[in-house]
């Protein structure tokens, strides 16, 4: 029992950290906290799958524990001779139909909501080379810049191993982002678990999504297909700042160290009025 108890309160705490931190935590489990509309309808649509998948597979485990029980060589000597029964196969026929119905009817509306994009605040370009992404604000006028993974070796306290970037992807909170999604090379995808959003970037064509982040933070993701030998160490990082924040970040031009400035001393000042909360 202490072992079982130990094992448990071992997985609250690493999937805690993993929620405070937004980054994976060894051991945890479930999906990412959501932190956008869509990554909500998500989360409550995977919860609806668990309250039918779980008892289709309990019924089903014992239904296979019965039969090797009542129908082994010991417990019936003489086999059944009978091959077909005509209400059972209709029965396992059109129970999966109407399972499949039911789970569509929350579904399409989820699809539609995922691929129908509203009015956007504006618009972000992330175009995936190998092994990294570029970023373009075309409704603020800003140049295009490089966002590269921080070597092991340069990694600030604060910073994540394969997750960390030179300059992030900055988004003001609750803005409506039209995300525009292609690549140079090869096909690549821009997933960030935390929005419900994986898309691919694609050569010659651009994709299109959108998200909108109701929190305040830093969020992880990384690229989701198999790109080539540095498919790992292609991470995206997105700062989830204020609408002032934001714009000095966007007048201070985005990938470089006085945009990063900004970003360091807006989380300085966060993380002091914290403190002096707490």
């Amino acid at each position: 029992m202490r072992f079982l108890t130990a094992i448990v309160l071992t997985w609250i705490t690493a999937s805690t950290s993993a929620l405070a931190l937004n980054v994976p935590a060894d051991g945890g489990l479930n999906l990412p906290r959501a932190v956008t509309p869509i990554m909500e309808r998500i989360s409550d649509f995977h919860t609806l799958l668990l309250w039918i998948i779980i008892p289709i597979t309990l019924f089903v485990m014992a239904l296979l524990v019965w039969c090797m029980w009542r129908y082994n060589s010991k417990n019936n000597p003489v086999p059944s001779k009978s091959s077909h029964n005509t209400l059972l196969e209709v029965v396992w026929t059109a129970l999966p139909v109407v399972i499949l119905i039911a789970i569509s009817v929350f579904s399409f509306p989820l699809l539609y909501y995922q691929e129908e994009i509203p009015d956007a605040d504006f618009t972000i370009k992330a175009t995936g080379n190998q092994w990294n992404w570029t970023y373009e604000y075309p409704d603020q006028g800003a140049m295009e810049y490089l966002s590269i993974m921080v070597p092991e070796a340069d990694l600030q306290p604060g910073q994540h191993r394969n997750l960390s970037v030179d300059y992030p992807l900055v988004v003001p909170i609750n803005a409506v982002i039209r995300l525009q999604v292609t690549a140079t090379d090869v096909i690549h995808n821009f997933a960030m678990p935390a929005f419900g959003t994986k898309i691919d970037a694609i050569p010659g064509r651009i994709n299109e999504s959108w998200f909108q982040v109701t929190e305040e933070g830093t969020f992880y993701g990384q690229c989701s297909e198999l790109c080539g030998l540095g498919h790992a160490f292609m991470p995206i990082e997105v700062r989830v700042v204020s609408q002032d924040v934001f714009d000095a970040w966007i007048a201070a031009e985005p990938g470089t160290d006085e945009s990063n400035a900004v970003i360091a001393a807006y989380e300085a000042a966060r993380d002091t009025r914290l403190a002096q909360l707490d």
